[in-house]
């Protein structure tokens, strides 16, 4: 355990903190004296304890205010989240639909060949995946 003075509207205290956590400590405590500093200039001198009672709402408020801000950015991000996994089901069935629009076009397209073979008396080229004669190893 590490020992830390900080001062806190002029007073000295001896604190003790994890080893590490020395300069957090005294920021935390430079919060809390800034604080008491402000409420001071403000309103003028009322003793030691309604200072720091004083001082220590106005940072719970701050937390306070900052956890009600937290809860509604994750609520966002959930809102969010959500609209995203709809936009994406709905881009994966455009794909997909895409998909069979041009494979059923595809397969129109080799129809119109062949037919059209079959009027020139051209032989009508090989699917992409059928073997001729000519590909076959001698």
């Amino acid at each position: 355990m590490a020992q830390v003075v900080v001062q806190i509207n002029g007073r000295n205290y001896t604190m003790q903190c994890d080893d590490g956590q020395e300069d957090h400590l005294r920021a935390l405590a430079r919060t809390i004296d800034d604080e008491i500093t402000n409420i001071r200039t403000a309103v003028g001198q009322l003793g030691d304890l309604r200072l720091l009672i004083m001082a220590s709402l106005v940072i719970a408020d701050r937390l306070f205010e900052a956890q009600r801000k937290m809860a509604d950015m994750e609520e966002q991000m959930q809102g969010l989240r959500a609209v995203s996994e709809r936009e994406h089901n709905r881009i994966e069935a455009v794909q997909a639909q895409a998909a069979g629009v041009l494979d059923g076009a595809a397969l129109r397209l080799e129809t119109l060949a062949r037919t059209a073979a079959s009027f020139t008396g051209e032989a009508p080229a090989p699917d992409a995946g059928s073997k001729t004669a000519q590909d076959e190893p001698s």
